[in-house]
């Protein structure tokens, strides 16, 4: 069988110049073996033999190449629900065919990997106390073979006590890797990113290397943001993927420290339920419910002071806000406010806790506080989308207020409707888009403050974004794999 026309023509051509669409489909279909095909279609590569046909999406393709005498295509090949596994196809490759068989595997990658790095370096940072100790064996069955595969560079290093990837971080010689890769929950990332600040070049640093999770532990929330999944040889797959995105990254002050914060600050029952829980783990996912409603019945209150910079205060604009960006594919160097170059993190705009008030703070009455909740990322946990309007790099929080002084049947409404997907647009939700806040806990002997899922001390913080300051892979480049706001129709 010979290639097509315009293969013995010219193989460097490009057909979609040149051909019609009938002709397109024919010219990036490379005869193999003795009576198959490999075809370039709209989003897959088709394996066509004699009995039987695949159909691998472009997504899927690892690797390909072409060596003396045949051709291997490397892919995911998903196994069951939420597992793909590393599978090949082989061919031979005749000799007349070759020059066009070469040009054919370069075409394949551009469709396989498109605006995505491919071979990625990689410091692979392992918690081997993440998933209750499997960590370590899930990235060697699930995470490990897929970035081979991929031919991504990977170095591995296991964390050994709390704060360990902070000073790996820190450490990090940025012009050795792409990419950080945390095997845990949360709290590595958290790590990770606190660490890229603290390097005297902290700016290029965050911006140069992106974070990702590898969904290892009980919290997994930057996986589901970013890859809509909790799965760890998919996540892999969505690393090997993803495209570089700008990420808002939030400043913490409190005391004399400053803090990065990635994924949400909480005061009230969220943060309450999550941390006060925490000798029921026994439970399972059952303490967060009981923890819910023990408080719900009790109407607890956390009564703060409040002030914050608010940007788009109504949930009209806010949901006109992210309508325009679902179409908005600017580069990457515009989704960011800083200099890569300047040193060390970016100037407190508005200052820090201790800093006088900044005048452009509103302050917003909070005696009644039943939860104060501020994201960066839609889905706290899968089935949880809290914030369904957040973008990665809009230079806002998109912040929750809701009074304790509603019935206990609302209370209960209210939440049952982050899992209905109505919690938005749910009148008792005061739902804001904000670039900075102070919130100081008032009349209260303890209680818990939640960054990023971890406990600081119960007293006053400020906060301040920094537009595109972090950097992450996603599938898209602008947007969270969550289910977003849209204008209504009137």
């Amino acid at each position: 069988m010979a290639p097509t026309s315009l293969a013995d023509s010219d193989p460097f051509v490009d057909p979609v110049d040149t051909v019609s669409d009938h002709e397109y489909a024919e010219a990036w279909t490379l005869p193999v073996g003795r009576s198959a095909s490999l075809t370039l279609a709209t989003d897959s590569l088709i394996v066509l033999e004699a009995k039987t046909t695949q159909a691998i999406p472009f997504f899927n393709i690892l690797w390909a190449e072409l060596s003396d005498f045949d051709i291997t295509v490397k892919y995911a090949k998903p196994t069951a629900k939420n597992v793909v596994r590393v599978a090949s196809v082989n061919y031979l490759v005749e000799k007349p065919q070759r020059s066009y068989a070469q040009f054919w595997v370069t075409k394949l990658l551009d469709r396989a990997y498109g605006e995505s790095q491919r071979k990625k370096r990689i410091k692979v940072l392992i918690n081997p106390f993440g998933g209750s100790g499997s960590a370590q064996k899930w990235y060697l069955r699930d995470i490990e073979p897929i970035f081979a595969a991929a031919r991504c560079d990977i170095d591995v290093e296991r964390t050994l006590y709390q704060g360990h990837a902070v000073e790996i971080a820190e450490k990090l010689d940025i012009e050795a890797y792409d990419v950080i890769a945390s095997c845990s929950g949360d709290g590595l990332p958290h790590e990770v990113f606190n660490g890229l600040g603290k390097k005297q070049d902290a700016t290029r640093a965050l911006c140069k290397v992106a974070v990702v999770q590898l969904p290892c532990g009980s919290g997994n929330a930057m996986s589901w943001n970013l890859n809509g999944t909790g799965s760890t040889s998919i996540a892999a797959l969505c690393v090997v993927k993803g495209i570089r995105t700008p990420l808002d990254l939030t400043s913490i002050t409190q005391g004399n420290k400053r803090t990065l914060s990635f994924l949400s600050q909480s005061l009230g029952i969220v943060a309450d339920v999550d941390l006060g829980t925490e000798h029921l783990r026994w439970m399972g996912s059952a303490r967060f419910t009981y923890g819910f409603f023990v408080r719900v019945l009790r109407k607890t209150v956390y009564p703060c002071d409040l002030w914050m910079k608010i940007d788009i205060p109504t949930k009209g604009a806010i949901r006109e806000h992210y309508r325009k960006e679902l179409t908005n594919h600017a580069p990457v160097e515009e989704r960011r406010d800083y200099d890569a170059e300047n040193p060390g993190l970016p100037e407190l705009q508005y200052g820090s806790i201790t800093s006088p008030l900044p005048p452009t703070f509103t302050n917003i009455p909070s005696s009644n506080t039943g939860n104060f909740y501020a994201g960066n990322m839609a889905l706290m946990a899968p089935g949880t989308n809290f914030f369904p309007a957040t973008l990665p790099s809009d230079g806002h929080l998109d912040l929750i207020t809701i009074g304790s002084d509603i019935s206990r049947h609302s209370t209960i409404k209210c939440f049952l409707a982050v899992e209905k997907g109505c919690f938005f647009d749910f009148p008792q939700v005061n739902y804001r888009k904000i670039s900075g806040y102070r919130i100081i806990p008032r009349g209260q002997k303890g209680g818990y403050i939640s960054i990023d899922g971890e406990r600081v001390p119960f007293e006053g913080f400020q906060a301040e974004v920094h537009r595109g300051l972090g950097t992450v892979l996603s599938k898209t480049g602008h947007l969270y794999e969550a289910e977003g706001v849209v204008p209504k129709s009137d």
